[in-house]
């Protein structure tokens, strides 16, 4: 474990978030015929093969396993500290809202393949929920991250796209 915070992010750390980012925008993208294939097997129906479930299966295994990795990468290295004038409510919303994204990019992929390969009503409808609840703490993510940019102007972005420090 690191004993102290390093002043940027790693090419790598940065690189498994935009791909991650990347995937979960492809997982919203093809979540619809998955349901619909969930529907038939749940109608006792045997879906036909659709490569597009298939990518939504794939994709939500690869964001599990590059999560997993940016989580051990995260534990290794850590990461830069919240900027110092960020007051205490927010940087506790913002530590909140990294360590959700963290368990629902670990759960959501569970709870899918759970509900995929058991055909689980169950895990379905929690995956769903999650699904919803990710949607919400990504928008948060982002509209902070702007907030940042454009109001605070702390480039607090830059530590992201590039690794630089701020």
């Amino acid at each position: 474990m690191s004993t102290s915070s390093p002043r940027a992010y790693s090419r790598l750390q940065i690189r498994l978030h935009w791909l991650i980012f990347g995937l979960l925008v492809l997982q919203y993208l093809l979540h619809e015929p998955i349901t619909e294939a969930f529907d038939m097997i749940e109608n006792g129906l045997v879906p036909a093969f659709n490569p597009l479930v298939a990518s939504h299966v794939f994709g939500g295994f690869l964001i599990f396993v590059l999560t997993a990795t940016r989580l051990y990468v995260r534990a290794g290295r850590g990461v830069p500290p919240l900027p110092d004038t960020d007051p205490p409510l927010q940087r506790i919303a913002a530590h909140v809202t990294h360590y959700s994204l963290y368990a629902l990019l670990i759960a959501l992929p569970i709870s899918g393949a759970v509900a995929w390969y058991r055909a689980n009503e169950a895990a379905a409808e929690a995956h769903g929920v999650m699904r919803l609840i990710l949607l919400g703490l990504v928008a948060l993510h982002v509209v902070a991250a702007l907030y940042h940019q454009f109001v605070l102007k702390d480039g607090l972005m830059r530590r992201m796209r590039k690794g630089e420090t701020i």
